[in-house]
C-alpha cells in the first residue's frame, strides 16, 4: 500500500531531492501535498507532475499566481502562513516531510505532531526552538519524528536495536565548511560568495552560511538533545572534512558505531520515508578505495564561536535556544545582504543572548514572542563602533 506524503518546502533543496526519492520509489509513495514560498513557477510544475490534493503557498501574492495557473485542475491552493500550517496538519498524509528553512518551519511541525502525523524532519529549527514543547505533544499524540539531517539520520541508524543506557556519547561529524583551514585573522574579509562555496554539500543559502560559521553544528547539538534524549555533555563534535562518516555513537564498553555514505541528501530522506527499510536505489555508490583516507580533528572554538554559543543556549534552556536560532537567522541574511561582516554574525547572536530575558519554553506563544523579540533585536543591532 502506498504511503501518502506531504512535502513542505518542495521547491527547496530538500524538497527537490525528496521528489527524486518519490520518483525512485515509484508507487510506494503518493504525494498528497506540496508547499512553496515564492517559487511559483516550480510549484506549479511540481503540482502538475505529481497531482497532489492540496498546495500551500505561504507568500500571498505568489499564491494568487499559483491558484490562477492551477484553476480547473482540482488541486486546492492554500495561501499564507496559515495555509502552510493547515497543510502540515492535513490527515490525508501518513507522513509530512518538513524541508522548510528557518524558524518558519516550527509551527508546521507543531501542527503535524498535534495531528498525530509522523514527521520526517529536516527543519532543525523546529526542535531547536521548541524541542520541549514538541516532544511533550508527541507523547500525547503518538506522532513519530524521523530525522532527515544526515548527522541525525546516521545516529538514528546506529542506535537501532541498542539500549539507551548503553550510550556513552553521540559524535556529530562536520566538514568544517569552506574556512576550516583559513587563518582566523583573515575572517574579517570573508565575502558572501566565499562563504557560499561549500566544499562537499549542495544546500540552500542559509544552511550553507550556517556551515561556514559552524552554527549548523551547534544547532545540530540542540536538535540531537531532543531527538535522542541526551544532555549536551553526551553530545560531541568532530571535524571530518571528507563528509563520508555522517556521525557516530560511542557505547559504554568503548565500542563505536558509525554510518557512512556519500554526501547526498537523498540517502537520509529516503530512509526517513521508508523506515525501517533501506529501500533499493540507483544513487552513486560509496567507494572507500577511491576516497582513500578519512581524517578527523577537534573543532576550533576560537575560529568558530557559534558552536560555543549554541552549547551555552542549550545549557540556559527555556527560550534561549529560540533566541539563538532567530538571531542567527537574521544575522545570516544581513550578512548575505552586505549589512554586516562574517565576523559580526556570532557577535550579534551573543548580544541577543546577553540582552534576552529567558523564560520557560513550554508554550507556543512564549516561543513566538521570544522569536519576535530576537528578530527585532537582530535587525536593529549594529557592530561596535558603527554609527546608527
Amino acid at each position: 500500500m502506498a504511503k501518502n506524503l506531504t512535502i513542505l518546502g518542495s521547491t527547496g533543496s530538500i524538497g527537490v531531492n525528496a521528489l527524486k526519492v518519490v520518483d525512485n520509489l515509484g508507487s510506494a509513495l503518493q504525494v498528497v501535498g506540496l508547499s512553496a514560498h515564492t517559487n511559483g513557477e516550480l510549484i506549479i510544475s511540481q503540482a502538475r507532475a505529481y497531482r497532489p490534493q492540496r498546495v500551500a503557498v505561504s507568500d500571498p501574492a505568489t499564491a494568487r499566481t499559483v491558484e490562477k495557473a492551477l484553476a480547473g485542475s482540482g488541486i486546492e491552493v492554500l495561501a499564507g502562513p496559515a495555509g502552510l500550517v493547515e497543510l502540515a496538519a492535513d490527515e490525508a498524509a501518513d507522513i509530512c516531510l518538513n524541508g522548510l528553512v528557518g524558524a518558519a518551519g516550527m509551527e508546521p511541525t507543531v501542527a503535524a505532531v498535534k495531528a498525530g502525523i509522523d514527521v520526517a524532519l529536516s527543519n532543525k529549527e523546529s526542535l531547536v526552538m521548541a524541542g520541549d514543547l514538541i516532544t511533550g505533544i508527541q507523547r500525547r499524540s503518538g506522532s513519530r519524528i524521523f530525522p532527515v539531517d544526515s548527522e541525525h539520520s546516521a545516529i538514528w541508524q546506529c542506535l537501532t536495536g541498542e539500549d539507551q543506557a548503553d550510550i556513552r556519547r553521540l559524535i556529530l561529524t562536520g566538514s568544517g565548511g569552506p574556512f576550516r583551514t583559513r587563518a582566523r585573522e583573515t575572517f574579517g574579509a570573508i565575502t558572501a560568495t566565499e562563504a557560499l562555496n561549500h566544499p562537499n554539500w549542495s544546500m540552500g543559502r542559509k544552511i550553507t552560511i550556517d556551515s561556514a560559521t559552524m552554527m549548523n553544528k551547534g544547532l545540530e547539538v540542540i536538535e540531537a538533545r531532543w531527538l535522542f534524549d541526551l544532555p549536551a555533555e553526551q553530545i560531541a563534535i568532530v571535524i571530518h572534512p571528507q563528509s563520508i562518516i555522517h556521525s557516530l555513537v560511542e557505547f559504554t564498553d568503548g565500542s563505536v558505531k558509525a554510518q557512512l555514505g556519500l554526501p547526498d541528501m537523498k540517502l537520509p530522506i529516503q530512509y526517513a520515508l521508508t523506515y525501517p527499510r533501506h529501500a533499493p536505489a540507483r544513487w552513486e555508490e560509496l567507494n572507500l578505495v577511491r576516497i582513500g583516507e578519512l581524517t578527523f580533528s577537534d573543532p576550533d572554538l576560537e575560529k568558530f564561536p557559534c558552536i560555543g554559543l549554541a552549547y551555552a543556549a542549550l545549557k540556559t534552556g527555556g527560550t534561549a535556544p529560540a533566541v539563538l536560532n532567530v538571531a542567527n537567522e537574521e544575522a545570516v541574511y544581513r550578512f548575505l545582504d552586505g549589512e554586516i561582516r562574517f565576523v559580526d554574525i556570532p557577535n550579534l547572536i551573543s548580544a541577543a543572548l546577553e540582552h534576552h530575558h529567558q523564560q520557560d519554553a513550554d508554550e507556543l506563544e512564549t516561543i513566538r514572542q521570544a522569536g519576535a523579540w530576537a528578530r527585532e533585536f537582530a535587525r536593529k543591532w549594529r557592530p561596535s563602533g558603527t554609527p546608527g
